[in-house]
């Protein structure tokens, strides 16, 4: 399977490749620690990811892919 993002290999049970995989799991992480300091929802945390200048490529690529999943 390809990788959603940029189309390289896949991880098995995956739907990323490697590089994607491993920002997939640290937006997911660093949520819970934004959810309890300011109450932000999924989307919303998903939409700052996207448009925040510091964030970095790979991260902002599977934000930008998880938001157009949810629209």
């Amino acid at each position: 399977m390809k990788c959603k993002v940029c189309s390289r290999e896949a991880q098995s049970q995956s739907e990323y490749c490697e590089l994607h995989e491993k920002a997939y799991q640290s937006i997911r992480q660093k949520f819970e620690v934004w959810k309890k300091a300011s109450g932000v929802e999924w989307k919303e945390y998903l939409k700052e990811i996207a448009k925040n200048p510091l964030t970095g490529t790979w991260a902002r690529e599977v934000a930008e892919n998880l938001l157009s999943k949810e629209a």
